[in-house]
């Protein structure tokens, strides 16, 4: 059976909307919060930045215990982009950092619990969801893609505070048009409590770690979302500062990793039926290291194309390590606790390792940064990554001991459309 082509569509354009306002503002916040026009303090930066770890972690259980069984899904998505929306517009006119960061903060609260949802909406009216979701989640990588290309005309080439604020005026614009579509959506009634469910599948799914090969798994997740979320921190400034990229463009060459990683989701059942669940996930946390290392050895000038190039690996970055880390849970760990496994890494990635990862490279970055003439030592800081990355990637080679060394050619096919978060 498949769905709709008018439901399918609607699906596809919520994704988009979804995943564009988050795009919206990431690459930039954090040199926009560090520019002469805002200056805030490097804690006040963590602390903003971080804004997506405190709201992840109030949102996996408002949106898993109270969201899902008490709203409709599409009534509530509506709700939270008009107040998310609000909020974002707000943001942009705030100058000090209280009112920056409250504002930021009610806008995440509201967000990060639509990330789930809009999978729940999905799943909920798709006909055969292994087939389809593959497509329909691609439309978030599509709008991380084309939100960031408006941003060369509505950005100079050495931007001002006010030109950068734009991230969250645009960010909002999204917000209300997606609380606006959001009632277009198929209804989507509010899930009750089923009979007998097991209200301590958390529980079950943390005492999943006295298996040695989720232990190891566990602390390399962790170690890769640090990674992953320092990307995002650095790259900004690094690509406009160290590289001398115009600061207007800067956006669109990251989106070159979003392209790569379409394709490398693609191929991602078939590298995992060959390889294995190791060395596909060696392979994407390898990524990291040479990213990184590239950074490192040749962030100048001269090597423009180079950087440019590099950002390629992204693809490679997040599908053969985290997609490929969903789809593991997906088949390995029990099936009664699989959602709340599912939900205990993620709580690393969009949580924990996003605020490790904001303290620690802002920092970073600080301590190596020349206090009188303001130049950055990102030598010194992109090798602290690249070592990160090569002792996780250690710890998969000798420590990770999986129970299955690879999924079945249709289970890699089915699953290779999973619900890993984006970027």
């Amino acid at each position: 059976m498949r769905t709709d082509t008018g439901t399918l569509t609607k699906l596809f354009i919520m994704m988009i909307l979804e995943i564009a306002i988050w795009g919206a503002w990431q690459v930039k916040v954090f040199s926009l919060m560090g520019s002469s026009g805002l200056n805030f303090e490097p804690w006040q930066q963590s602390l903003a930045g971080s804004m997506f770890g405190i709201a992840s972690l109030v949102g996996i259980f408002f949106s898993n215990q109270f969201a899902d069984r008490n709203f409709s899904a599409e009534r509530f998505l509506a709700f939270s982009h008009l107040v998310g929306g609000i909020a974002l517009f707000a943001t942009a006119y705030c100058n000090t950092f209280w009112p920056f960061f409250a504002c930021f903060l009610l806008y995440g609260l509201f967000y990060v619990p639509t990330l789930s949802v809009t999978n729940s909406l999905a799943f909920a009216h798709l006909k055969n969801p292994a087939k389809e979701f593959g497509f329909v989640r691609m439309g978030g990588t599509i709008g991380w893609i084309v939100i960031s290309w408006p941003f060369i005309f509505l950005l100079g080439a050495e931007a001002t505070v006010d030109q950068m604020q734009s991230i969250f005026i645009v960010a909002g614009i999204v917000s209300l048009a997606l609380a606006g579509f959001s009632l277009t959506l198929p209804h989507t009634p509010p899930k009750k409590a089923v009979a007998g469910e097991d209200s301590l599948a958390w529980v079950k799914a943390f005492k999943q770690l006295k298996h040695p090969f989720v232990l190891v798994l566990f602390i390399v997740t962790l170690l890769d979302s640090i990674i992953h979320n320092g990307y995002f921190v650095l790259i900004d400034g690094f690509l406009s500062k160290a590289v001398g990229l115009s600061e207007n463009i800067t956006m669109a060459v990251t989106t070159i990793g979003q392209v790569a990683e379409i394709v490398t989701m693609v191929i991602l059942g078939t590298v995992l039926v060959r390889l294995g669940w190791k060395w596909t996930m060696v392979l994407g946390i390898l990524g990291h290291a040479l990213r990184f290392a590239t950074f490192a050895f040749f962030g100048n000038e001269n090597w423009q194309a180079l950087i440019i190039f590099i950002q390629v690996l992204h693809g490679i970055c997040y599908a053969f390590f985290f997609a490929t880390l969903y789809i593991f849970v997906d088949e390995v760990f029990p099936k009664d606790i699989r959602t709340s496994a599912q939900g205990l890494f993620n709580l690393l990635i969009l949580g924990v390792g996003l605020v490790i990862a904001n303290f620690g490279f802002i920092y970073l970055k600080d301590f190596f940064t020349d206090k009188g003439t303001g130049n950055v030592d990102y030598f010194s800081v992109f090798m602290v990554p690249t070592g990160l990355a090569i002792l996780a990637m250690l710890l998969l080679l000798f420590g990770f001991s999986p129970p299955s060394s690879r999924p079945t050619p249709k289970e890699a096919s089915d699953a290779s459309t999973g619900t890993a978060p984006a970027h």
